[in-house]
């Protein structure tokens, strides 16, 4: 088998038999996804997916990441290139390249995602190698003919509960709207991801803008009607199921100017070319906009900051966005929240949810912050750090300031849905590994570890996120 029984519970007999208990109690319970990447067409059209490659490998930068690391181009892989030029397209070819190269993910957290889609969905139980690349290639391929793993079936058979996709204001929602109209029953709903229209450095930033009127009606040239576009596109994103903002900025830098400060800083940036310190600067004041605008319509406000993305030049140029260079870097949330905190931190009817890539500010920054205001929340930590001992040192170093009410439990940041329900069983084990150790060691009854265990992987998202 690829997966053992007792894969990341405690080596000691006694705390591995809490964690399975606490574990087997929680195993079942539907996945509350509210911070997903897959795509909504995926639920609208119902396909099948294409072929193994673009079901594992293409979609997946945790994957091509790993592969380009080793000097393997991500055109060999498929990766589609914004100049249209020449990429592999035999999925097959595609496999092999992967499948020779699977060493690469040992002790990784892509490993243990990738064999239990392997063993569970396809009863997969031999380790992928190139000498196993056409047995998994070809069991696979053939399971993807049949209904029964088209997306919609998976997202029932995962029992998904309720799954968020991410969207730019820009976007019109087509295929949520399709998903709506179709009468299936799976509950796919949008989060509202400004970036493209909140960053100046963001490409097309100006025209963006300018779109962002037009969409709305809102005369996006001036401050106010600028944001009033904005309140628009989360009315509208409301009426598809949105319960969630979510803001990739580099920094938590927020800010709180007067408003004529605001329009002035507005119109230098919309001007084009604006300086390093005027774009950061209007980051930090839209963060604050956003956090109002959360007051006044319910939408949970997510910051993840500390990801210099893009880092690698020559891939965003020849690929684009998202390929794997999102590059952490230290982040100040103390200071750096201070504006926004000192206006909406008290509020009681406000939830912001803080993601990380710095794991120094667990202890320091994170948990004493949310363990005070009312209206933060921790989410989990997020691409190079979900993993099991990320998840591990989070519960660590947050728990004793913040405890665990203060967190919003597990939010997978996938774009692979295969890997949906593997993400969601690594964490329920290591939440249970962690609260075993609590048990044993006689700091936490095992009943109340046992509320804990169903609130991690399941309760808290749902109340924080309002699903």
């Amino acid at each position: 088998m690829l997966l053992h029984e007792d894969r990341l519970f405690p080596a000691d007999a006694a705390t591995r038999a809490v964690a399975r208990r606490l574990y087997e109690a929680v195993q079942h319970l539907p996945i509350v996804s509210p911070h997903g990447h897959t795509d909504p067409r995926w639920y609208a059209e119902d396909r099948p997916f294409p072929d193994p490659a673009r079901l594992f490998v293409v979609p997946d930068h945790y994957i091509f990441r790993m592969l380009y690391s080793q000097s393997i181009p991500l055109e060999e892989l498929g990766i589609p290139r914004k100049d249209g030029g020449p990429v592999e397209t035999d999925g097959r070819r595609i496999w092999q390249r992967f499948a020779a190269n699977y060493h690469l993910f040992r002790g990784t957290p892509t490993r243990l995602w990738l064999d239990h889609a392997f063993q569970t969905l396809f009863g997969l139980t031999r380790r992928l190698s190139a000498d196993t690349a056409d047995l998994y290639y070809d069991t696979i391929a053939d399971a993807l003919t049949k209904p029964e793993y088209r997306p919609r079936a998976l997202f029932e058979r995962f029992n998904i509960e309720v799954i968020a996709t991410t969207e730019s204001p820009l976007d019109d929602l087509r295929w949520h709207r399709m998903i709506r109209e179709s009468g299936w029953g799976g509950r796919v709903v949008t989060a509202y991801r400004p970036d493209p229209v909140v960053d100046p450095e963001f490409g097309g930033f100006r025209d963006n803008v300018a779109r962002l009127g037009e969409l709305t009606g809102e005369d996006t040239a001036s401050w106010s009607g600028y944001l009033a576009a904005h309140r628009k596109r989360r009315e509208y994103f409301k009426t598809f199921g949105c319960t969630s903002t979510d803001h990739g900025h580099p920094s938590a830098r927020t800010a709180d100017l007067p408003a004529p400060a605001a329009e002035a800083l507005f119109q230098r940036v919309l001007k084009g070319h604006p300086s390093s310190e005027d774009a950061e600067l209007f980051r930090a004041q839209m963060l604050t906009e956003m956090a109002r605008m959360s007051l006044e319509d319910g939408l949970v406000l997510q910051i993840h900051p500390g990801s210099f993305r893009n880092h690698n030049p020559l891939l965003y140029e020849r690929f684009g966005r998202d390929m794997g260079a999102d590059i952490p870097t230290p982040t100040d949330y103390v200071r750096a929240l201070k504006p926004l905190l000192d206006r909406f931190g008290n509020e009681r009817g406000l939830t912001i949810v803080l993601f990380t890539l710095d794991e120094t500010s667990y202890s320091r920054e994170l948990a004493p912050l949310a363990g005070h205001y009312p209206a933060l929340r921790l989410g989990p930590a997020w691409w190079f750090y979900d993993s099991p001992e990320g998840m591990r040192r989070f519960r660590e170093l947050t728990t004793e300031t913040a405890g665990f009410y203060n967190t919003v439990g597990f939010n997978d940041d996938t774009r692979a849905f295969p890997s949906i329900p593997a993400r969601h069983d690594v964490a329920r084990r290591v939440d249970c590994a962690y609260l075993a150790e609590l048990v044993t060691s006689h700091r936490l009854d095992e009943d109340e570890a046992h509320e804990v265990a169903r609130d991690l992987a399941y309760g808290l998202a749902k109340r924080a996120y309002k699903l």
